[in-house]
């Protein structure tokens, strides 16, 4: 059964973390990031450099640990920080992925929080 499907056993703790501390651990490979933004959205205003993108829609499929489709560079021990246009939608996700086992989660808020604390933006 998909690890989504189960109820969570790890408490499906989210936290929100600073941005600027997000784009330093991202700078330094510690903490792995996720733009839930549809493409179109990236497209007209690029994504946080280096970050992956899995839209909202498709996130439960890339990112179970039990899915066929799952990223292979998503792991459930590294930290994980999420962004959307405003934050909204990267809490629901981040949600997600702690109650799929995800060790420790994190929203960034939006891409501008990203941008304003000094994170670049590649298109």
């Amino acid at each position: 059964m998909l690890n989504f499907l189960r109820p969570s056993a790890h408490g499906g703790r989210v936290e929100r973390i600073n941005p600027k501390d997000a784009v330093a651990k991202a700078k330094a490979g510690e903490l792995t990031v996720i733009d839930v933004r549809e493409g179109m959205e990236v497209k007209s205003s690029g994504k946080a450099k280096g970050a992956l993108h899995i839209p909202l829609a498709t996130i439960r499929m890339k990112a179970d640990p039990s899915s066929p489709e799952k990223d292979p560079k998503l792991d459930t021990a590294k930290p994980v920080a999420l962004y959307c246009a405003s934050g909204a939608r990267s809490a629901g996700a981040a949600q997600m992925l702690a109650q799929m086992g995800y060790e420790h989660v994190y929203n960034i808020g939006g891409l501008y929080d990203w941008h304003a604390a000094g994170g670049e933006i590649e298109r």
